[in-house]
């Protein structure tokens, strides 16, 4: 059994797991919203595979199903973009940025084909033309962190200090904590445009989270020599840096089932509307703490609709079961809250498909009760829409230097403990400052359990309990992503028909306050 239990000084939620491990949409890297043909199911398979042995480095493996693809597709743009993925992995540059200009002429604002092509001509040091493909990237998707590093990569082999500077501390602001790799060069543009303390303090706050970069520790250690020439080319002057590209076009290539990483890129907001960030959070804690306060426990009818993703990215026929669920809030002795759940009793986590129990969903808005907000980096990214209704848009990250209160994995019921810190962004209504959509992802993979991904995706609801005359946001729809020790699941969980109880001072629960109506 794989169990997940909460750390004890916040105990949030209990995830089971037994058997060690939108629905399914098809691979494209075409810009959204744009028309393009669409392929057959079979080319789609033949593509999906190569993609995923593009993924896994074998460009031999990937290129009997690219051939399949282009003898009945020759313009399809994926197709194209893999070729020429493809092609940078047989080391033909060449033939890279024919396959990639090709794709520019389909799709000009091809962000993949764009950063590529830039990421190419850096290699051949020409970092003037590569700029004219990352200025494009910019402007094809400005809150893209890729497309900021990679042209503040550019500009410093340029010389254009200030102009680096700037890319890549707009690169940081976008990709928080994924964007870290842009540190060392940030460093270096800093140090070369005289502000040398500023550069120490960005490296040692890189090394902080990445110890083992000995590159980056030889660079503080540099900087840190007395009286070290800090000139290495004038402003206005090509640099002699290494051809290597910051990003690898591996990097560039997405999944073919799992969602877009959420610090891939922002979200769009509102321009020039200010965010206050103490009083959205402090607002939002507030209504975490009055559902607590009237709510002991809950039940729902929940559906679940379970798919297995293939190695190549493509789905199993979706299984579909409904069962009772209860879900118990309590505080503790030491007043910390514990999230409990319960399904029916025929239900037990080995009678799940693959054997996996999805759990813990509803622990993870506790995020933002106030006994747990400190152990998070908090970003106000602005005011977006969510459903068509404003939203304050907050990223969320799990600091290093505090507990993680939310998520533990354990091996067994006597097995090691590890902990699995997240990330994520959620958006609260700008009136009633209720959570109404959350996202999460991994910091980072854990390797030790074979814990690849883990992404949920919820949207929570207003259900009206008559009797009280209330609204409570409860969780809708969910949807849950996972890859480990090779299993690769999508589930899609709804939830309905809720009933609301309450436990009086002899611990005896009661009967149901009122029933729920269905979600406004």
């Amino acid at each position: 059994m794989f169990l997940c239990v909460p750390r004890r000084a916040f105990p949030v939620l209990i995830l089971f797991f037994v058997l060690a491990p939108c629905l399914f949409a098809q691979y494209s890297s075409l810009p959204p919203g744009e028309d393009h043909p669409i392929l057959g199911f079979k080319l789609q398979k033949e593509l999906g595979k190569a993609l995923e042995a593009l993924r896994a480095n074998k460009p031999a493996d990937a290129r009997h199903h690219l051939d399949a693809v282009y003898r009945s597709a020759p313009g399809d743009a994926d197709a194209n973009f893999l070729f020429g993925v493809y092609s940078s992995q047989m080391n033909d540059w060449v033939h890279a940025r024919n396959y990639w200009e090709k794709v520019l002429a389909l799709y000009p604002n091809h962000l993949g084909a764009l950063l590529s092509l830039g990421g190419a001509l850096m290699r051949e040091s020409k970092p003037n033309e590569a700029a004219q493909y990352l200025n494009r990237a910019v402007e094809a998707e400005p809150t893209s962190w890729r497309a900021h590093a990679v042209l503040a990569d550019a500009y410093l082999r340029q010389g254009r200090l200030e102009e680096s500077i700037n890319q890549a501390e707009r690169a940081l602001e976008l990709g928080h904590g994924q964007a870290g790799i842009v540190q060392p060069l940030l460093a270096r543009a800093l140090n070369l445009h005289g502000d040398r303390e500023r550069a120490i303090r960005v490296l040692q706050a890189y090394l902080r989270e990445n110890a083992s970069d000995a590159a980056a520790a030889k660079q503080l250690e540099n900087l840190q020599t007395p009286f070290e020439a800090a000139t290495e080319f004038p402003s206005g002057t090509v640099s002699t840096s290494p051809p290597q590209p910051m990003l690898a076009t591996s990097a560039l290539l997405p999944s073919n089932w799992l969602p877009p990483d959420i610090d891939e890129k922002v979200p769009p907001v509102e321009s020039g509307v200010a965010c206050n960030l103490e009083e959205v959070i402090a607002k939002s804690g507030n209504r975490i703490q009055e559902f607590i306060a009237n709510v002991d426990q809950f039940t729902a009818t929940e559906a679940v609709t379970h798919v297995s993703i293939n190695k190549w990215g493509f789905p199993s026929r979706p299984i579909k079961f409904e069962f009772n669920y209860v879900v118990s809030i309590k505080k503790n002795r030491l007043g910390l809250l514990n999230v409990e759940e319960y399904r029916d009793s025929h239900y037990s986590a080995a009678q799940f498909p693959d054997g996996i129990a999805t759990t813990g969903l509803p622990a993870l808005v506790l995020i933002f009760h106030p006994s747990n907000l400190q152990n998070f980096a908090l970003t106000c990214e602005g005011l977006a829409r969510s459903h068509g209704a404003p939203a304050w848009q907050i990223h969320f990250h799990q600091r290093t230097d505090r507990p993680n209160t939310i998520r533990t994995y354990q091996l067994g019921t006597q097995g090691p403990a590890y902990s699995v810190p997240l990330r994520g962004r959620a958006w609260i209504a700008a009136d009633s400052f209720q959570i109404v959509q959350l996202e999460t992802d991994l910091v980072a993979s854990l390797p030790q359990i074979r814990l690849a991904a883990d992404h949920a995706a919820i949207e929570y609801g207003p259900v009206h309990f008559r009797s009280r005359n209330q609204d409570m946001w409860l969780p809708q729809i969910a949807e849950v992503f996972y890859d480990w020790r090779g299993r690769r699941t999508h589930r899609r969980h709804s939830f309905k028909n809720y009933l609301l109880f309450s436990v009086d001072d002899k611990e005896r629960i009661s009967q149901p306050k009122a029933q729920g109506a269905k979600p406004q």
